[in-house]
């Protein structure tokens, strides 16, 4: 089987294990029912995911142009507490920016490779967990806005990493941590305006579980601008990683705005 399109991060379900789809413009892959059969990918071109021209991507799907004027990629993207719109005050559009921001986030831990301090729009639990490959995850506290949970972050990354360790997650390498007692032990270093928030989060702990059939020992990237063409046997699916049995792993989000050929053999 030969599918077409343009790459973009995989859909997710949260299910024992999880669920992966890799969704095509004119059709999809359920990616667990491919595991143990060689995939060849192929890349053939580039469409920014914003302004859909055949342009080299630039950063997270995007083209240069669209990097640097796209809402979506606005630098409160990555750095939260860089967020205005509860102010009234525009970034690159504040209708965008408003709809974004202002609605409900969590500050979470999660174990990938190491314990780590994130934020997601609460709309995303638990796929931004799924997609960072978490093996547990837990809600330390749910905030209004995207400008709050920014300066949470801001004042735990003191006390935790704020980055995942993809070779440790992809081998399966998990810190051992207790993340009940871990976020009892958070509320010492939480800013004093954020407490009445966190007094009133559910703190349950998720567990994620991955269509893995073996982990690898050793893995090394593929990289489509170097290594156009790729075939191996699919084992397994992490985060939004592919894992062949030749210790070569593909991070699909990395590639988003990449056209490929993706041949099922």
């Amino acid at each position: 089987m030969q599918y077409e399109g343009v790459l973009n991060k995989m859909h997710t379900e949260f299910l024992n294990p999880i669920q992966y789809y890799l969704v095509f413009e004119q059709a999809f892959i359920n990616m667990n029912q491919v595991i143990n059969k060689q995939i060849e990918i192929q890349h053939i071109g580039y469409q920014c995911l914003n302004c859909k021209k055949e342009k080299k991507i630039f950063r997270q799907g995007f083209c240069y142009d669209c990097f640097m004027k796209s809402a979506a990629a606005g630098d409160w993207i990555m750095r939260p507490e860089l967020s205005t719109a509860h102010l009234g005050i525009a970034d690159r559009d504040l209708a965008y920016e408003e709809k974004v921001q202002l609605q409900p986030h969590i500050v979470y831990l999660a174990v990938a490779s190491d314990l780590k301090i994130g934020v997601t729009r609460k709309t995303q639990v638990p796929t931004r967990w799924i997609d960072q490959g978490a093996s547990f995850a837990i809600a330390v506290t749910e905030v209004p806005n995207r400008y709050l949970a920014g300066i949470t972050e801001v004042a735990l990354k003191n006390h935790y990493t704020d980055k995942t360790n993809w070779r440790k997650m992809l081998l399966n390498q998990i810190f051992n941590v207790d993340l009940n007692e871990a976020v009892k032990n958070i509320e010492q270093f939480l800013p004093v305006e954020i407490i009445p928030y966190y007094k009133e989060t559910n703190h349950e702990i998720y567990e994620l579980n991955y269509p893995v059939e073996k982990y690898l020992t050793s893995c090394n990237s593929l990289n489509l601008d170097k290594t156009p063409n790729y075939s191996g046997k699919l084992i397994g699916i992490k985060g939004q990683y592919l894992l062949f049995e030749d210790g070569t792993v593909f991070n699909v989000r990395s590639y988003e705005g990449y056209k490929v050929n993706v041949s099922v053999l």
